[in-house]
This record gives C-alpha cells, sequence and structure tokens, in this order.
C-alpha cells in the first residue's frame, strides 16, 4: 500500500513544482532609460575647477505617461488615437520618475556639473534650474517614436527664465526592446539639447536654444 500511495503524491508533487518553475519564468519585463553605456564626450567642465551645478525640476507631462507601463499606439493603426497600456511592459519606474531620473544624470555627465535635484544644494549656491514639459511621446511598435519636449532654463542667481523645444522621429526596429532603446536614444538627444543650452547661457550666448 505504501508503494501505490507514494506514486500518485511524488506525480502530485512534480507538477507543483514544474508549475512552480513556470509562473516563476513570467511576469512583466523592465525597462530603463538611462544610458547603457557613458556618453563619448569631453565635459564642459574643466579638470580641477569647481564644478557646476544642475537642479532639474519634475518632468511635467500628460496623465496618461504616469504610470511605469508602456503606454504605445495601437500596432498596425499608429495614426489612431487608441492606445495600448501594456502590464507585462515596464518602465523601472513611473515613466515620469525614469526620465527625470535619465535626463538628470545625462545633462550632468554632459556637462561635468553635480545634480542636486535630490541631495538639495546649500545656500548660496548658484544653480542652473532647468524644467521640462513633455508634449507628445508616441512609440509605435516596429516603427517609431516620436517625441516633442519644451524645456526652460534659467540661473538661480539672475535672469529670467530662456525657453527651449525640441522634436524627435526616432525609427525603431521590432520588438519591444527596440522600443525601449529609441526611447532612450530620445532621452539621450534631449539630453544632448538641453545641455547645449545650458552652456550657451552660461556662455551668455545670444542662441542658447541652437543646439
Amino acid at each position: 500500500m505504501r508503494s501505490t500511495n507514494f506514486r500518485p503524491v511524488a506525480a502530485a508533487f512534480g507538477a507543483a513544482l514544474l508549475m512552480a518553475g513556470c509562473a516563476s519564468s513570467t511576469g512583466p519585463q523592465y525597462y530603463s532609460l538611462a544610458e547603457s553605456a557613458a556618453p563619448a564626450r569631453t565635459p564642459v567642465a574643466a579638470v580641477g575647477t569647481t564644478p557646476a551645478f544642475i537642479e532639474l525640476a519634475p518632468i511635467a507631462m500628460p496623465e496618461r505617461f504616469t504610470r511605469p507601463q508602456m503606454v504605445v499606439r495601437k500596432k498596425g493603426t499608429p495614426e489612431s488615437p487608441a492606445v495600448d497600456i501594456l502590464e507585462d511592459h515596464r518602465w523601472s519606474s513611473s515613466f515620469e520618475s525614469e526620465l527625470r531620473d535619465a535626463l538628470g544624470s545625462s545633462i550632468a555627465s554632459r556637462l561635468g556639473a553635480v545634480d542636486v535635484t535630490k541631495t538639495g544644494r546649500q545656500r548660496g549656491q548658484p544653480a542652473t534650474r532647468i524644467a521640462v514639459q513633455l508634449g507628445q511621446f508616441d512609440a509605435v511598435e516596429g516603427s517609431r517614436v516620436d517625441a516633442s519636449f519644451t524645456w526652460t532654463v534659467r540661473r538661480t542667481d539672475e535672469g529670467p527664465a530662456t525657453g527651449c523645444k525640441l522634436s524627435l522621429s526616432e525609427p525603431v526596429g521590432s520588438g519591444f526592446d527596440a522600443l525601449a532603446q529609441g526611447a532612450q536614444r530620445v532621452t539621450a538627444k534631449l539630453a544632448d539639447a538641453i545641455a547645449g543650452s545650458v552652456s550657451a547661457l552660461k556662455a551668455n550666448s545670444t542662441s542658447p536654444c541652437a543646439a
């Protein structure tokens, strides 16, 4: 009897382990907007000089993007107003936080600056304040990422804010990995443009938005 009862129990236990193994292999795929490698650029700040400071405000964006799930245009009907909110393909944090973190580190890297967005700055310590607004971010699987941004840069110790804008269309391959990589490239190009406007403002350029 012991031998007869053992087999069904063992079989059931083995099936449970198999199901547990399958369950553990499924779940959302997470993506980051941060650059996978440091950009091959020479920082603006020279070695040995006092670093500049930047302060990036929370990114203003439409409510539909304030979530970790990817929001994409319907495949096959990219011109339709309908979108898909993908539960199985997510940013590693809310899209607003992901974009802000990626931009802050990328802009600071390009300028050789210190990002005091989260650490704060000492009283009397001048910084360049950056405010970004996302106007469009349309991701179409296997096609492109269309994005538009406006931003202002202002020295905390003087002068009014200077406004700039940028529109991009980044082609992407098939699959959601390619879509996330396209979004990374859009973010990197935005960081290039904002860093350029901060440098131009510092140099008292008459055209700080000519990136």
